[in-house]
């Protein structure tokens, strides 16, 4: 497929770049970042006339689009004040699904947020491991746009049957050189209790992306998408039972096993975590 990755040259976008290209797909980075090649384009999407024309046409890039993989935010809240997240994240993800309806573009899939859940679960999860099944609970401005993209997604795809739109509700994006701080996580629980010691590596965010453009399922639909282990070596029924002693489990947890559910994704998309920070550090 010929596919756009906005954000292409952030730190998920590089990797998710380099697996479509790895599967074959020819791939173009739309992004406000980045370094002039034939497969970058500098856009600022929040300019709907930029982003519209990007994903019709550029020049010697591209004359149509198969799929669009979104990605371009302001990537955590606190990096820039509320307003300018709101604004700069809600207007992008609209210019891009606007966009790539005028464009005939019938796949996206986008990152969503693990934020939805309740991060940080200042108020207790309802029950564990945390899934897709109850309704959004965002803590954030930047959750509360996440929220908001997902029923404009909606919105979007009741008026057009044939188009596709998966959100990717990614956990804490880690490289393996983040992986270094993990050590100093042991002996204080609480210091990642934030989103239930999770995180997603990079490769198998990127993975996440393929199997969802590779589905291509009719309609809107959410995903988690977490490791299947968490950052600690303590077992995730232990540090549960400290932090949330009153939260019951949905089903038995063993050992080191995620607590952010990725039951859906390996079930609807094939998705299965192949790689762990353990891989990389010893303790």
């Amino acid at each position: 497929m010929k596919i756009a990755v906005t954000g292409g040259s952030g730190k998920l976008g590089r990797a998710v770049v380099h697996r479509l290209e790895r599967e074959g797909h020819a791939v173009l980075t739309l992004d406000s970042v980045g370094s002039r090649g034939d497969s970058f384009t500098r856009v600022d999407l929040t300019d709907y006339g930029q982003t519209v024309d990007a994903l019709c046409s550029v020049d010697n890039r591209h004359s149509g689009l198969d799929a669009v993989v979104h990605l371009a935010a302001i990537p955590a809240g606190g990096l820039s004040p509320d307003s300018a997240t709101f604004a700069n994240n809600m207007l992008a993800t609209f210019n891009v699904f606007q966009g790539s309806r005028r464009a005939g573009i019938k796949r996206i899939v986008y990152a969503s947020s693990e934020t939805l859940l309740g991060i940080p679960f200042d108020t207790p999860p309802p029950y564990l491991p945390v899934d897709e099944d109850y309704p959004s609970r965002p803590e954030s401005m930047y959750a509360v746009v996440k929220h908001l993209e997902e029923e404009l997604a909606q919105k979007f795809v009741r008026w057009d049957p044939e188009l596709s739109i998966t959100a990717l509700r990614f956990s804490n994006v880690l490289d393996v050189a983040d992986y270094r701080q993990v050590p100093g996580y042991q002996d204080d629980p609480t210091l990642r209790q934030w989103n239930l010691w999770g995180y997603i590596d990079t490769r198998d965010g990127a993975q996440a992306v393929q199997r969802a453009l590779a589905a291509n399922l009719p309609g809107f639909d959410t995903f988690i998408i977490a490791a299947a282990d968490t950052l600690m070596s303590q077992p995730s029924a232990s540090l549960a039972a400290t932090a949330f002693p009153d939260v019951e489990f949905k089903h038995e947890v063993a050992g080191t096993d995620t607590l952010l559910s990725i039951a859906k994704a390996r079930r609807v998309l094939g998705y299965e975590p192949e790689h762990s920070w353990r891989d990389s550090i010893s303790l």
